[in-house]
């Protein structure tokens, strides 16, 4: 593994216990710029993480707690009037980051995510009529509440189809919680330093592009995302039925990146069908689109992304 992963992860751990496979999914949310929307009850250290990542990475971060009432000018700013010079200036709003928390990001109405929208696909603010470029790095990482049910609205598809990835937190082992209990009644967390600069960054990135990708396995994903579409071309004939609409062409050009990444994480300079198995749920999840008949079933995505893994052929 690379070293300075190996050292960003080793910062993270001071004050995160566990949840390797959410700290890995942000980091490849980071190395391919990518958006990645993060499900989970209250409480396990989703908010925690992010910050933790930001503050390692030495990125600058701002956090917004999306509510019922929030505005779209909570995010991006707006135009304030100054008498005293008789003109209008522009107060940017917390977006202006590289690393943007949208806390919750449920809670807010469809004004607030079509804005977000603009922000998460080309990098741009638009206020009132100008247009300022985000500066590079910039990704968003967000959080939601499964469970919640008041006060919550469901997030558009064309807006889930821009999160690169969804990741599931589910709960730590045991052991973990034991010694995340431990170590908060005895106040025993470290403070986390920078141990990567921007330019580093920069260098991860290409290095990750980098990772060789064979024909074979470039097409064993292109067939895994035409399965979700079609599914009886591939003997899914049972499985039709659940799948309203399948991946988009993002889910594609999503996968090829994060595998590459996965890969480097473990260290490797070639992709691998383990790599694909690994990621491909986080990459698809939310962008199977599911019919009222999986619903009323309790079929999930991820059983359907299960069956489609077992029914295309491995290179």
């Amino acid at each position: 593994m690379n070293e300075k992963i190996i050292a960003i992860k080793e910062e993270v751990s001071k004050v995160v216990i566990g949840q390797e496979k959410m700290i890995d999914g942000l980091l490849i949310g980071l190395l391919c710029e990518g958006h990645i929307l993060i499900e989970g009850i209250p409480g396990l250290a989703k908010t925690t993480t992010v910050k933790a990542l930001s503050s390692a990475l030495g990125l600058r971060f701002k956090r917004v707690q999306f509510t019922p009432d929030l505005l779209p000018s909570d995010i991006l700013g707006a135009e304030i009037y100054d008498p005293q010079k008789n003109e209008f200036k522009i107060k940017r709003g917390p977006v202006f980051t590289n690393l943007l928390l949208a806390d919750e990001i449920n809670r807010a109405p469809a004004k607030v995510q079509s804005a977000l929208l603009e922000v998460m696909q080309e990098k741009q603010v638009t206020i009132g009529e100008e247009s300022f470029k985000l500066s590079p790095p910039f990704f968003v990482m967000a959080t939601q509440n499964p469970v919640e049910q008041e006060g919550v609205y469901q997030l558009p598809e064309a807006q889930l189809d821009r999160f690169m990835m969804k990741l599931v937190v589910g709960y730590n082992t045991k052991e973990e919680e034991l010694d995340i209990a431990r170590r908060i009644a005895n106040a025993t967390s470290q403070s986390i330093r920078a141990v990567v600069t921007t330019e580093e960054l920069e260098v991860l990135k290409k290095q990750v592009s980098a990772v060789h990708m064979d024909e074979e396995v470039e097409k064993y994903m292109i067939e895994l995302v035409s399965a979700t579409r079609y599914p009886a071309e591939y003997g899914l004939e049972e499985i039709a039925d659940y799948i309203q609409f399948g991946a988009s062409p993002r889910v594609s050009i999503d996968m090829f990146k994060a595998v590459k990444a996965m890969a480097f994480l473990r260290g490797k300079d070639y992709v691998s069908p383990v790599d694909i198995a690994y990621i491909i749920k986080e990459v698809m999840r939310h962008r199977i689109i599911l019919s009222y008949e999986a619903e009323a079933e309790g079929i999930t995505a991820d059983q359907l992304i299960d069956k489609i893994v077992e029914a295309v052929a491995i290179p």
